[in-house]
């Protein structure tokens, strides 16, 4: 009885096979295509871990559950204005407020430098749109998104958020504070499709693996600082309105 064939494996043409220097034999280029298929399932591992811890937690402005507390990512300043990416997760904040799912908006981001100051930024225009001064505490030392969530965990006592950001950045955020110890739901804010979305959309894929890491060694943020009461002042603030 005949013994069957091996399948061939597909050949590249001869210029590739240069160029990649490919094994000869063919146990060398079955090891090959293997390696290169585990680094396709490593590379992909960080996104599936962010989906899985991820799933049940992501919700609309309109279904989002009352939290005391929402946390809005920097994205950007244009002039020392809110560039439009921001913009649109500070509308989002402000209407969480005016419906009355929050009462507290914590808004995170850069001042690393005199002249750049998210912080300040953000709260300017959420003042401008119907939030008041004494409801929104400004973190500005949230130089990336493990940051910030540490910081609103160790610094600001923030025990539960909603997180606000793009759709492309919104499970890395969830799932990195759900880490810092900050219960977590996610409003995702819906964009325009364009370039900037594009390349923020193909960033996360490689900011997945740094968050990955991130949540595993648990790195100390680039600044922690003594705690501040900036969150506890504006909730008992607001529950004295409500009074």
């Amino acid at each position: 009885m005949r013994r069957p064939r091996r399948p061939r494996l597909p050949r590249l043409p001869e210029f590739l096979r240069r160029r990649l220097r490919l094994p000869r034999t063919r146990t060398g280029q079955r090891r090959a295509v293997q390696a290169v298929m585990a680094g396709c399932v490593l590379a992909l591992l960080p996104s599936a871990w962010m989906f899985t811890v991820t799933d049940d937690r992501l919700r609309t402005t309109a279904d989002v559950p009352p939290t005391e507390v929402a946390v809005v990512f920097g994205a950007g300043l244009w002039q020392g204005e809110p560039s439009p990416y921001l913009a649109h997760r500070l509308d989002a904040a402000a209407q969480l407020y005016r419906s009355g799912r929050i009462q507290v908006v914590l808004v995170t981001g850069d001042n690393s430098r005199e002249d750049y100051d998210e912080p300040d930024a953000m709260r300017a225009y959420l003042t401008e749109r119907g939030v008041p001064d004494g409801r929104i505490v400004s973190d500005y030392a949230g130089f990336d998104t493990w940051d910030s969530c540490v910081r609103a965990k160790k610094i600001f006592g923030v025990d539960e958020a909603v997180l606000i950001s793009q759709g492309f950045h919104i499970r890395r955020a969830v799932a990195l504070c759900q880490e810092a110890g900050v219960t977590s739901y996610g409003v995702g804010v819906n964009d325009v499709h364009d370039t900037t979305w594009y390349y923020g959309g193909a960033r996360e894929v490689m900011a997945a693996g740094k968050a990955l890491l991130d949540a595993v060694f648990e790195p100390d943020p680039t600044f922690l600082g003594p705690q501040e009461p900036g969150v506890e002042r504006a909730l008992a603030s607001a529950k004295r309105s409500a009074g």
